[in-house]
C-alpha cells in the first residue's frame, strides 16, 4: 500500500493546501517584517553600512579590549563564514583592525577603530529612528509587546 501524504501526527490531521493560509505563517509574517526593516535600514543609514555590519560594529565598539572573531560573531548570532565575511568589509572600510592573537595563532583578535566609534556614535540616532519607523504601525503599548514577544522566540 503506497504511504498516505496526509498522516496523522500527535493527533492531528495535517493541513490540506486549501486549510493552509500562508499570510498567517510565522516566518511568512517574520520574513515580511524583516524586509519592511530592511528596506527603511537601507534608505536612512549613514556610512554604508548594512543591519548586519552595524549590529557587528556595535557589539565590537561595546566591548572592552579585543575580542575573538569568533566570540564576536556569537554576540551576533552570525556564523563563522558570515562573521568573517561583514569583519573583512569592516576592515576595508577602516572601522575594524585585526591581529593574531599571541597565544593561538589560528585566531584574530578584532578592535574597533577610532573612526568606526566615531561612525558608531553618528549612527545611534540614527538607527534608533529606524526601528522608530519600523515599528511606527503600531501603538506605543503594542511595540513593546511585540518586542518582548519577539525576544522571547529568540
Amino acid at each position: 500500500m503506497p504511504p498516505r501524504h496526509h498522516e496523522e501526527t500527535s493527533g492531528k490531521t495535517a493541513q490540506t493546501a486549501t486549510e493552509y493560509v500562508l499570510d498567517e505563517q510565522v516566518g511568512f509574517l517574520l520574513r515580511k517584517a524583516y524586509q519592511r526593516h530592511q528596506t527603511i535600514f537601507t534608505e536612512r543609514m549613514i556610512g554604508g553600512l548594512t543591519a548586519t555590519q552595524f549590529s557587528m560594529l556595535f557589539r565590537l565598539v561595546q566591548v572592552t579590549g579585543p575580542i575573538s572573531q569568533n566570540a564576536l560573531g556569537r554576540l551576533v548570532a552570525m556564523d563563522a563564514a558570515t562573521t568573517k565575511g561583514v569583519v573583512s568589509r569592516l576592515q576595508a572600510q577602516g572601522l575594524v583592525t585585526t591581529e593574531r592573537d599571541t597565544e593561538d595563532k589560528r585566531r584574530y583578535m578584532l578592535r574597533s577603530t577610532e573612526k568606526g566609534r566615531a561612525l558608531i556614535q553618528e549612527a545611534l540616532p540614527v538607527v534608533m529612528g529606524i526601528s522608530e519607523a519600523t515599528l511606527a504601525p503600531l501603538t506605543k503599548r503594542e511595540s513593546e509587546t511585540f518586542l518582548r514577544l519577539l525576544a522571547k522566540l529568540c
